[in-house]
């Protein structure tokens, strides 16, 4: 329940700094509230002086005010179960896989607290999840970016979750783990396929960037590529874009996007890693074009995950076809000219 605080500014406290008064206060010291926190009620709307917000932690205080804090509801330690639709393409008593929309966060986080996959899973699986894996992140072993659809797996009993993180640490070099990704890129590197090996790690100036980065300030990232189709060409005779496909030996935040960036070729739509490559969407035509803006998201999807059941130990296969996007800026491509 909501709580109101009131406070009359008495004589004696002439001059000081709203906040500094407040911190003071021991009608807000019983609720426990850091400066920091009272800060930030300030600037959120959610004290007044005299019945008119304020948002300035600095301004002056005078005698005979009254100061009124509408402190919120605490928000739940936990997540919440939310009815979001989620498409299941496998589920038994162990695990859940699914195909994961653009769009949809994986776990709550600063700035999305609700309306995550995570959510979804709650509901879906009920408070037993809720153990499994830490309090933000239950039944997750892998994740994607919040743009980036596909192939998810996530476990639904501790056992299961021991026994998939171990795979997912392992990256598919001792144990069996499949995982493919189908992008579109600019151009087309100039061999049918082949390995990025580049460590990666927060960019230097940018730090909700990822890089490649010296091996002493990074991890080591694998990622193996092919092509399996171009489209057109630009105006000095090599294909404007081509589909790939990426499978991954590591499984680094942002890996694909760095490495394909890193080699010259980054996603299409990726406005982190691709923003220097705008003006090659001015070689392509405008229908073409008009597709790409609406698919306002890299060009990522992943279409393939294979691995052993952890705890029957049956070998599973799942691929996923990519989305309506995805699907209509390719056959934008198509049109653009002939493949190549």
């Amino acid at each position: 329940m909501a709580t109101k605080i009131e406070i009359e500014i008495g004589a004696t406290d002439l001059s000081q700094r709203l906040d500094q008064f407040l911190s003071a206060n021991d009608a807000v010291q019983a609720e426990s509230l850091s400066r920091t926190r009272i800060q930030a009620l300030i600037e959120g709307g959610a004290v007044t002086i005299d019945g008119a917000v304020v948002r300035q932690a600095k301004l002056k205080i005078r005698g005979g005010q009254l100061v009124v804090i509408d402190l919120p509801e605490a928000a739940p330690a936990l997540p919440q179960g939310e009815a979001i639709p989620l498409n299941i393409v496998y589920e038994d008593e162990s695990i859940v896989v699914l195909d994961k929309a653009a769009g949809l966060v994986v776990h709550p986080g600063a700035g999305n607290e609700s309306g995550t996959l995570v959510n979804a899973l709650i509901a879906h699986c009920g408070e037993t999840l809720s153990g499994i894996g830490g309090v933000k992140r239950p039944g997750i072993v892998h994740r994607l970016d919040k743009d980036t659809s596909g192939l998810l797996v996530v476990a639904k009993t501790d056992a299961a979750h021991h026994r998939l993180s171990r795979l997912f640490a392992d990256h598919g070099r001792s144990l069996s783990l499949t995982r493919e990704y189908l992008a579109l890129v600019w151009g087309a590197p100039d061999r049918q396929s082949g390995s990025v090996d580049a460590p990666l790690g927060r960019h230097a100036i940018q730090r909700e960037k990822m890089a490649v980065v010296p091996i002493a300030r990074g991890r080591e990232a694998i990622t193996h590529w092919r092509v399996l189709e171009t489209f057109g060409s630009d105006r000095t005779g090599k294909p404007i874009a081509s589909l790939i496909a990426c499978a991954l030996e590591t499984g680094r935040t942002h890996q694909i996007r760095v490495h394909m960036a890193h080699i010259g070729h980054p996603l299409l739509g990726d406005k982190t890693y691709g923003a220097g490559f705008k003006t090659k969407a001015g070689q392509l035509p405008e229908s073409a074009r008009d597709v790409l803006t609406a698919l306002n998201r890299q060009a990522l999807h992943a279409h393939t995950l294979g691995f052993d059941h952890p705890v029957t130990g049956e070998p599973l296969l799942f691929e996923s076809d990519p989305p309506e996007d995805f699907a209509q800026l390719a056959a934008a491509l198509r049109r653009a000219g002939a493949p190549g």
